[in-house]
């Protein structure tokens, strides 16, 4: 079943709005706390997918046992797009969406893994540390790609890292999930250290360059997006 999600009437409507809701935000982002173990409970993949010709927006949640990672729940939303493209206000356009299906789940998520950035943002605060905070839950973000940020490339084996950096700050982690294959970008959202998260992250690519909980929400939400206007 998919939820359909209207704009709440308090959004941002304006850059400046919004980013005075990151700047409150931001200052409740807690990193001092490990996170759950590896390979335990729960761990949740979001991800969303756009029609930008109806301006709509496809949200999934989907919950993967973190030991065998088979899906336990999963659940979608759609609504209207909340926000403008602004790059670093990107989370505003989503967040509504992604808080229903969260919402919907009929389990705790667990961890969530966003498919995106978390303090791996110009403004400290991408939609992984929002979600995070908005939630409570422990997140990280796991991007295909490092943004503004720079970083040398890691050596070739799985499981090797470099420093992700803006300027001298390390923001995050670049991480080789395959041998050879390029990395991946792992930054703290919320309730996790970055050791952990880069934990995390290599226990949800057994297989594959991305975590499994990406590839199962970036699945879903397409497929909601596709259903919802097929009828």
């Amino acid at each position: 079943m998919t939820t359909t999600v209207r704009i709440p009437e308090d959004w941002p409507a304006t850059e400046e709005q919004a980013r005075a809701v990151q700047d409150g935000l931001r200052e409740r982002v807690i990193l001092d706390e490990p996170g759950p173990p590896p390979g335990t409970g729960h761990v949740t993949g979001v991800d969303v997918a756009y029609d930008d010709e109806r301006d709509v927006v496809a949200a999934a949640a989907v919950v993967l046992d973190a030991s065998s990672l088979d899906v336990v729940a999963e659940a979608t939303a759609v609504g209207r797009v909340s926000f403008p493209y602004v790059p670093g206000l990107l989370a505003f356009r989503e967040i509504p969406t992604v808080l229903a299906a969260l919402d919907a789940l009929p389990c705790r998520p667990g961890l969530v893994v966003c498919d995106g950035y978390g303090l791996a943002h110009p403004r400290r605060f991408g939609l992984a540390s929002h979600l995070g905070v908005l939630t409570g839950l422990p997140t990280i973000g796991v991007a295909k790609n490092p943004f503004t940020f720079t970083y040398d490339d890691p050596d070739t084996p799985r499981g090797s890292t470099s420093a992700l950096l803006a300027g001298p700050e390390e923001v995050g982690r670049a991480l080789r999930t395959r041998d050879g294959v390029k990395p991946v970008f792992v930054s703290v959202g919320h309730r996790v250290t970055l050791a952990n998260a880069c934990a995390h992250t290599l226990a949800l690519t057994p297989e594959y360059r991305l975590p499994e909980t990406t590839r199962r929400a970036d699945a879903l939400c397409r497929t909601a997006l596709r259903e919802t206007y097929s009828a």
